[in-house]
């Protein structure tokens, strides 16, 4: 590729390559405070479809070592979306060494809170407004479960904020570093925020889990229990690699379920989802 950058965040090394200078600048600039990747795990490209696509309406597929075959082309303007999108692409289809869980997590005093659910129920958001008080930030995307130890293996990327969220998170942390504003992606407008410094200085301290959330973002402010059975077949949903790791993912993730307490929370704002987050963080033994 005629332009390249290698990046460690958590367990993962990322080798990023693209056909134009735009994205790579962008990447350098916002993961400035990772280390740097002497060998790599996945290769993610940001290629043009047709040569001339380098020049007119130049257009960024995403390809590596994974990649979807139908995946449409985004504008160079989103390059960044887009090499953030490869990178995700490549840990959900070919990450085997902790079993995957699509939510986010953040950790206080050596014990992590995981948060998962659909797109739109504020995980995210939550994450990235408790990692600005005293929380240690984890992740945002993808949340890593050892499948031995149990212990949650952070994987503090780059938080990914939309619509709302952006201007939530620029009024909660004013001083943060966010990346440059993406109008009309796929999913709406999209900014990266860095995470606080504490959440790359500490990004091999791994924690054990110890409440599982299932937020839910826009009802009136409410706490409701989940059976195990229920837990555990979200969970199977939310997992990008429980098929592959067969039985350990199994054995792991029934040991998830059956140890760790799970609650529903609804929420309208972000003070609510924080205090309702401390209320049952209390309340854990």
């Amino acid at each position: 590729m005629r332009h390249e950058f290698h990046v460690r965040v958590g367990p993962a090394a990322f080798r990023i390559g693209s056909d134009w200078r735009a994205p790579i600048d962008q990447m350098r600039a916002l993961y400035a405070d990772y280390p740097a990747a002497d060998f790599t795990d996945f290769t993610v490209r940001l290629e043009a479809a047709r040569f001339l696509r380098r020049f007119l309406r130049p257009s960024a597929a995403i390809n590596g070592d994974y990649r979807l075959p139908d995946a449409a082309p985004l504008p160079l303007g989103q390059g960044l979306l887009a090499a953030e999108m490869g990178m995700n692409l490549q840990m959900a289809l070919g990450w085997r060494r902790q079993l995957i869980l699509h939510a986010s997590a953040v950790e206080r005093e050596g014990r992590a809170l995981i948060m998962t659910g659909a797109s739109g129920s504020g995980k995210s958001t939550l994450s990235a407004m408790l990692g600005q008080k005293n929380w240690r930030f984890m992740g945002d995307e993808f949340a890593l479960i050892d499948m031995v130890s149990g212990d949650a293996v952070p994987y503090p990327r780059l938080i990914s904020l939309k619509n709302e969220a952006i201007a939530a998170m620029q009024k909660h942390a004013p001083d943060a570093r966010f990346g440059p504003l993406m109008q009309g992606t796929p999913k709406g407008d999209i900014r990266h925020m860095v995470p606080p410094a504490p959440a790359i200085v500490r990004m091999q301290a791994r924690a054990k889990p110890a409440l599982l959330l299932f937020p839910r973002f826009g009802y009136e402010p409410a706490v409701r229990e989940i059976d195990a059975g229920e837990v555990f077949m979200r969970l199977t949903q939310a997992s990008t690699n429980y098929v592959a790791l067969g039985e350990a993912g199994f054995e792991a993730l029934t040991r998830f379920v059956q140890n760790i307490p799970a609650r529903a929370i609804d929420y309208q704002s972000g003070e609510q989802a924080e205090a309702l987050v401390n209320q049952l963080w209390d309340q854990l033994a």
